[in-house]
């Protein structure tokens, strides 16, 4: 791997980022877009030298970078992997990202990867094995991990606390911060019939460092009840639009990320959903400063 220029972590901006993909790397390398950051796939870094790092490089030279981990099994229910754990402190110290996030699932059993991110129950067995694991991971890393909430498609039985409950559990035992996929937020209320603001409303917000905006699949289940499946490969949802805008209502300007992970369009249509994040960011901030200012 190439040294970028700086070894320090850029702060991530209240602004619009989004997902780097090869298709787009030299438009972005040679015509250098007004866009917030980007943010890059931990695993898909972890090879040794090659085009994919030479250009990194070049983006992380003029970008901050936030590093996006699928591969950790938080969840696992067995040790994590030291190996790739090595692997993912030698990326971060290389190009030094802004933050640092990893999902609330499992995706590794015995010495198989599951290519899912499965979720993981919420009991206390659980939530005490989630917390370690973070623990081990940001005492390795020397820095805060970011925890991204999970996209479900049915509740387990055996679970004792609520989602929210187990979450907020985890950040006051461990002080890591959470990364908010308000996609998810919207795909797993749909399935198991919540109310998506009230989860906004409950959520510790005060915690959220980046948040996530992705798009759906929209299907039915077998009684013909909405079925949402995240699939990261269409532009947002109207709904999940609006549900940022309620968002970033409270926690005000706040990085956000646009997620496209197959079906990747040209660059302009994903640098204008970004776009439009920063637009609903600058109404938000407008209309609480205009509530100030009435009181």
């Amino acid at each position: 791997m190439s040294l970028p220029s700086s070894s320090t972590p850029d702060r991530i901006p209240a602004r619009g980022g989004v997902g780097l993909k090869a298709e787009h790397y030299r438009t972005i390398v040679e015509q250098r877009p007004d866009i917030g950051f980007f943010e890059v796939h931990a695993e898909n870094y972890m090879g040794a030298g090659g085009p994919p790092h030479r250009y990194l490089s070049a983006i992380r030279e003029r970008y901050p970078l936030s590093l996006h981990g699928v591969g950790l099994s938080i969840g696992a229910d067995r040790p994590l992997d030291q190996e790739h754990l090595e692997r993912l402190r030698r990326l971060i110290r290389c190009y030094a990202p802004g933050l640092f996030s990893e999902h609330l699932a499992w995706s590794s059993h015995g010495g198989a990867f599951l290519n899912d991110l499965l979720p993981v129950p919420y009991t206390g067995q659980a939530l005490a094995r989630v917390a370690e694991h973070i623990d081990q991971v940001q005492d390795a890393l020397g820095r805060q991990m970011l925890l991204e909430n999970p996209s479900t498609y049915l509740a387990f039985a055996e679970s004792t606390y609520s989602e929210l409950d187990f979450i907020a559990e985890v950040v006051r035992r461990t002080g890591c911060g959470l990364l908010l996929d308000v996609n998810n937020v919207y795909v797993a209320s749909t399935n198991q019939q919540c109310d998506p603001f009230g989860y906004i409303d409950a959520y510790p917000l005060a915690h959220v460092h980046e948040v996530h905006l992705a798009g759906h699949t929209q299907d039915a289940d077998d009684k013909g009840r909405p079925l949402l499946i995240d699939t990261h490969n269409r532009p947002v949802d109207d709904m999940v639009w609006d549900l940022y805008a309620y968002a970033v209502a409270r926690t005000g300007p706040i990085a956000t990320l646009i997620e496209r992970d197959a079906d990747v369009p040209p660059w302009p249509v994903l640098k204008d959903e970004a776009d439009r994040a920063e637009t609903i960011m600058v109404a938000a901030q407008t209309k609480a400063v205009g509530h100030a200012a009435a009181r």
